[in-house]
């Protein structure tokens, strides 16, 4: 039961993240837009049906409202804003609206922002076809900006308040940083090796080696393989006390080089003035982990299909074998909120904002690759066509985005589909 609480907890809170960074991403077109003269038709939170919508008034209206309430400075806040927008009546949403909508929708999963003329070849003022093209850049790359900028946000919080380590050798600058939590322990010590010698014993916390802080147990197998048959001074915690124990290691090809068994609890580094450059680097590094992963995935489904076709079957088992890797390394919606979310939900509101930072990076990075349906693969059809120097046709590129949408939209199916698959 309490499983089931959990996890019908981590849905609903992975829903809601997932939502507010999609929102995220569409303001970041909103302020491009607007900044660009680029005119908006709506924003929209969650997607139709539509449950209430408010429009701006004509600035003819919004004109005799400022001269009503200079005849009456001690008009309240509320009221003054009241004549600024208008609930727009349920009869009336089928009706074109001359200015920006501002919407409320049944569906929460995600949001919207609609310009006026989004296609490339519209040349009537103030809508994106008749933007330059730096401005349909700006445009086109907001909500992939407005993605990271929370990234960045998110990071830098956590680097005041701990950040959780996930990813070896994690950005962080060691001048200002505080190591807290359970980091490096001793699951096991061999008998008659260098550790026990050295007088290492199960539960002993490694903190540092030769003086230097480690994170991670595969920094302390790399060291003892770099100092083989040396003496080496390792900072350990036991009973809340640190101390010092030196071990001489094996020799190179010896059974056991320093002879223990590790287990990595999780451990957090805390910034005070270096946070926000933490944050920065962090997103910087987790964004090239992401294109990093997303150039082996693609690599791994190339080689792994085009292995089937081999004669030799040590080759095609390696193919499957590449195959099953991608199929592993990725998460589609259910995946990520029925059972990634709930994974983390349990592990605590740190865990939980990291995994936030993390797919708001991962939106960004997908939505910058030039595939027709997403922001970048928009972008890059629009620049082709300028070194052309042509328009892109609205016919050519509503029939690229929408047979790319839809094999977008059967990729994200087939995903699911094994997401379930492993659920069972």
């Amino acid at each position: 039961m309490e499983t089931f609480l959990w996890t019908v907890l981590g849905v609903i809170v992975g829903l809601i993240i997932l939502m507010l960074l999609v929102i995220a991403h569409e303001f970041g077109h909103f302020i491009m837009a607007r900044c660009s003269g680029v005119r908006v038709r709506e924003f929209g939170i969650g997607f139709p049906p539509r449950a209430i919508a408010w429009v701006k008034q004509k600035e003819s209206e919004v004109s005799a409202n400022k001269q009503q309430k200079s005849k009456n400075k001690a008009e309240s806040t509320e009221n003054r804003m009241g004549r600024k927008w208008q609930k727009i009546p349920k009869a009336d949403w089928n009706h074109e609206q001359n200015e920006l909508i501002f919407s409320l929708n049944w569906l929460p999963i995600g949001g919207f922002c609609a310009l006026d003329g989004e296609g490339d070849s519209d040349t009537r003022p103030g809508t994106f076809g008749a933007a330059s093209f730096w401005s349909k850049t700006k445009v086109l790359f907001g909500g992939v900006i407005m993605n990271w900028l929370v990234a960045i946000v998110i990071l830098t919080i956590l680097a005041l308040t701990g950040m959780p380590q996930f990813i070896n050798h994690q950005f962080y600058l060691g001048q200002d940083a505080q190591i807290v939590g359970n980091g490096i322990t001793i699951e096991e010590v061999m008998p008659n090796t260098p550790a026990e010698k050295a007088g290492f014993k199960k539960g002993d916390q490694i903190v540092r080696v030769n003086g230097e802080e480690i994170l991670y147990p595969n920094d302390i197998s790399q060291y003892d393989a770099e100092h083989t048959g040396k003496d080496v001074k390792y900072t350990i915690r036991r009973n809340d006390e640190e101390q010092e124990l030196t071990a001489h290691l094996n020799p190179e090809g010896s059974e056991y080089i320093l002879g223990i068994s590790m287990s990595y609890g999780q451990t957090f580094v805390k910034s005070t003035w270096s946070a926000p450059i933490v944050g920065i680097g962090t997103t910087i590094q987790i964004t090239g982990e992401t294109f990093r992963g997303f150039g082996q995935l693609v690599a791994n489904l190339c080689s792994g299909l085009v292995s089937q076709f081999s004669g030799d079957n040590a080759v095609r088992e390696a193919g499957r074998s590449n195959l099953s890797s991608a199929s592993e390394s990725v998460s589609g919606p259910i995946g990520i909120i029925g059972v990634i979310f709930p994974t983390f939900a349990r592990s605590g509101p740190t865990n939980l904002a990291f995994l936030a930072a993390l797919i708001s990076i991962s939106l960004a990075c997908m939505n910058i690759l030039p595939i027709p349906a997403l922001d970048g693969g928009r972008w890059a059809m629009i620049a082709f066509c300028r070194l052309r120097g042509k328009k892109l046709k609205k016919e050519i590129e509503e029939k690229i985005v929408s047979r790319a949408f839809m094999a977008l939209l059967i990729l994200i199916l087939v995903i699911s589909i094994l997401d379930i698959a492993k659920l069972f």
